[in-house]
């Protein structure tokens, strides 16, 4: 058997597509193909046939090599490709920003502070430069003026440079300022000291409206929800909004009920958060998360009564729920600011980032998996403008902290506390063992990118429903939401917090150990 004849068989040719599509030429294949016959050629081949499985091994083994070789080049060229479209939708927003200065009539001799302008895919543009506050915010805050000496040197020459601090803000409009955190003074950078007390919600006027959100399919939850909605009205006198659902129930019940009220069409349902004060839910921890989700925007404060199996979110006990209500509508209350992501998928067929689909809000997590393919998930991770890594196995987590103690926690992911403003990037089964869970900061965008060579699809999941595709070149954005949800406290996050773990996965309990010191005879 002549080499050639492997060659036919199919054991080192390699199938092409077009370079656009990321791949390698099939000339410049075909041609490295040849030398190494030439070269495999020019040996005769004598012997048995054991020489023939040794050739045909070794033939394996160079086929092997120009694969990789080929899909090393196929990742380079899909990545060109990718930074050539980012840079073409850079440069037409510049271009746009350019206009724009130019129609406003240019910026006076003012100081300013540059504002970063966060862009969907994880990359940031200079965006319009706004006039700094002064007053509340401490951009461009010049500490110590230039040619200022300390009197006590009598060294002229030495002199303490001066220089200006600014925060890079997202957007165009931001007052965003941290006073508490980062104090300036003679040119020494200093972290404030950090308070002990928690976030508490003082009501200025008293609540007027309440949402009541129930789950579905509970006798226990039914009979709870009408005794509330009756003491809500007679004993409070506010406006009671529910579901359509929960209001068909309340009048089949009886007609003391027709005060209720429910929303009509999509648009009263997205002003929702325009006419209620206070949200009350009856369930689980899914029954905060229904909650959340229908807040596309700012969300009321929510009061999560345990009516779930474990409850991590949910602190309120629903026997004491009269006592309860009436302290958090008097205030004031410790709240949790519970941190959301927005996610936006971003198809390959898009022309620029304003094409995206509909950006969705999750609490908890948005997943990345498989699918039903058997093959491995293949992602390219970007994390603003550097490449993160490259993930292969059944997926990957992006988590808040409050969606710490759900899917990230079953995969391997660390607890965090709620409050604290992070990402979590948790790896589904990776087929690495030095894949090991990270926390990034709040600030950072997230891209995950199916490369143009992956063999199967990926699928991603938001808050464990709304499944979309993503095809070879689609990409997932994904940066914190600037909408938290505010959940009451029973104590305060931290104690709630902690509770929670403790009840709910019995964490670190076990029997004391007993002792094993010398007894007295």
């Amino acid at each position: 058997m002549s080499p050639s004849q492997f060659s036919s068989a199919g054991e080192a040719n390699i199938s092409t597509t077009q370079l656009e599509n990321g791949f390698i030429d099939s000339a410049s294949l075909v041609n490295s193909e040849k030398a190494v016959h030439e070269l495999l050629q020019q040996t005769p081949v004598h012997g048995t046939d054991d020489h023939l499985i040794e050739f045909s091994e070794a033939l394996r083994t160079v086929a092997k090599a120009l694969r990789r070789a080929a899909e090393g080049k196929a990742s380079a060229q899909a990545e060109a490709a990718e930074w050539k479209r980012k840079y073409e939708i850079e440069k037409s927003r510049n271009q746009l920003l350019k206009q724009k200065g130019n129609s406003s009539g240019g910026h006076n001799g003012d100081s300013h502070c540059g504002c970063i302008e966060s862009l969907g895919n994880g990359y940031t543009t200079n965006g319009h430069i706004n006039r700094c506050c002064g007053k509340e915010g401490i951009c461009c805050e010049e500490v110590l003026l230039d040619g200022e000496a300390d009197p006590r040197n009598h060294n002229k020459m030495m002199r303490k440079a001066s220089f200006k601090l600014s925060w890079m803000c997202k957007g165009e409009k931001s007052d965003q300022h941290k006073h508490d955190i980062v104090s300036f003074e003679k040119g020494d950078i200093t972290t404030a000291s950090r308070s002990s007390k928690q976030i508490s919600l003082k009501w200025e006027t008293p609540p007027q409206t309440v949402l009541v959100l129930t789950k579905p399919n509970s006798t226990t939850v039914r009979v709870l929800c009408a005794d509330m909605v009756r003491w809500l009205r007679e004993q409070k006198n506010l406006n009671i909004y529910v579901e359509q659902r929960v209001k068909e129930e309340l009048l089949s019940n009886s007609c003391f009920f027709k005060f209720v009220e429910t929303w009509g069409d999509d648009r009263e349902f997205l002003d929702l958060h325009t006419k209620v004060d206070l949200v009350v839910t009856l369930g689980g921890d899914g029954t905060v998360l229904w909650a959340a989700s229908m807040f596309k925007g700012p969300v009321p404060p929510i009061v999560p009564f345990s009516l779930g199996s474990l409850g991590f979110m949910t602190p309120f006990y629903s026997e004491r729920y009269q006592e309860c209500l009436d302290s958090v509508m008097k205030g004031p209350i410790s709240i949790t600011l519970r941190h959301r992501l927005q996610c936006r998928v971003i198809r390959d067929k898009a022309k620029h980032e304003y094409e995206a689909e509909e950006p969705i809000l999750v609490l908890n997590e948005v997943t990345i998996d498989r699918g039903i393919s058997s093959y491995l998930t293949n992602l390219e991770c970007y994390c603003d403008s550097s490449f993160v890594t490259r993930v292969q196995g059944d997926g990957l987590i992006l988590s808040t902290t409050s969606g710490s103690t759900a899917y990230s926690l079953a995969a391997g992911g660390s607890m965090v506390h709620p409050q604290v403003p992070g990402i979590l990037f948790t790896p589904i089964c990776p087929h690495s063992l030095s894949f090991r869970p990270l926390i990034l900061p709040e600030h950072v965008t997230i891209r995950i990118q199916v490369p143009f060579n992956s063999r199967s699809p990926a699928w991603a999941s938001f808050d464990g429903k709304d499944r979309k595709q993503l095809a070879a070149g689609d990409a997932l954005v994904c940066s914190m939401a600037a909408w938290p949800v505010p959940t009451a406290c029973l104590e305060d996050s931290t104690g709630d917090f902690l509770r929670s773990i403790q009840d709910g996965l019995h964490w670190n309990q076990r029997k004391t150990q007993s002792s094993d010191g010398l007894r007295d005879l």
